[in-house]
């Protein structure tokens, strides 16, 4: 087999559609909704999906009439949002760390770890999660908008369990763990997922050449515009290309 361009590709080629099962996917309409009015989306608008997965946002918003182009790494996942895609909503398969895409996009989403926050790994470089930001900034037309999420340092830390490892100096979290298909039959997985707190996350916006709006504390399913806490599992990072 193939040496994966990315960890995650194993991962998701094992989960398929059984990734849908997961608790943190059924939020999917409230956060859609929510960004609609966040972002300012409106029909006709064309947004970008970073890591879309089996497409569940970029499906979402294509529902409400709004054109979507979804990346992800994993081909197993762009095969399945393809395969129950509405019309306006496209998928490719792309490396979110060097996105080719240069301008045009409205607005651009990468939520639910779905690229931005899973550049970390084994021998991965420190500014990964820097470069798939870079490329959501390239990606929007000036004035465009973002929203990307991302896990919690204060939360990591707080609620570090047995199976996990929390790398301090990279602030990147490994877990230990079984991932099932949809048959059932079980996979071990390492899961290495990036953590940050909202100034490393003002720093990373600017460093891209984006303005930030907003950083509010988020729980999947239940987006809003609380301020910044440690007792929140992740944030939601809002900011706009010049």
């Amino acid at each position: 087999m193939p040496t994966p361009d990315h960890w995650f590709e194993p991962v998701a080629d094992h989960l398929g559609a059984a990734y849908l099962r997961y608790s943190f996917t059924k939020g999917t309409e409230q956060e859609v909704g929510f960004l609609v009015d966040a972002l300012g989306l409106a029909p006709g608008m064309r947004v970008l999906d970073v890591g879309c997965g089996p497409g569940r946002h970029a499906h979402a918003l294509a529902r409400r009439g709004i054109e979507v182009v979804g990346v992800d790494i994993s081909q197993r996942f762009v095969d399945l949002a393809a395969a129950s895609a509405p019309p306006g909503a496209t998928f490719v398969r792309a490396d979110a760390r060097a996105l080719a895409v240069d301008g045009g996009f409205d607005a651009a989403i990468s939520l639910c770890q779905g690229a931005f926050g899973l550049a970390g790994g084994p021998a991965a470089p420190l500014d990964g999660d820097a470069a798939v930001l870079a490329g959501i900034a390239r990606a929007l037309r000036p004035g465009g908008v973002a929203a990307v999420s991302a896990f919690s340092a204060y939360f990591q830390v707080r609620w570090l369990e047995d199976r996990d490892t929390f790398d301090a100096d990279a602030g990147v979290n490994h877990e230990r763990t079984e991932v099932r298909d949809e048959s059932g039959a079980v996979a071990a997985a390492d899961l290495w997922t990036t953590c940050f707190t909202p100034r490393e996350l003002r720093l990373l916006a600017a460093a891209a050449g984006l303005a930030v709006v907003a950083i509010w504390s988020v729980t999947p399913g239940a987006y809003g515009r609380e301020a910044p806490t440690v007792g929140s599992p992740e944030y939601l990072l809002v900011a706009r290309r010049p």
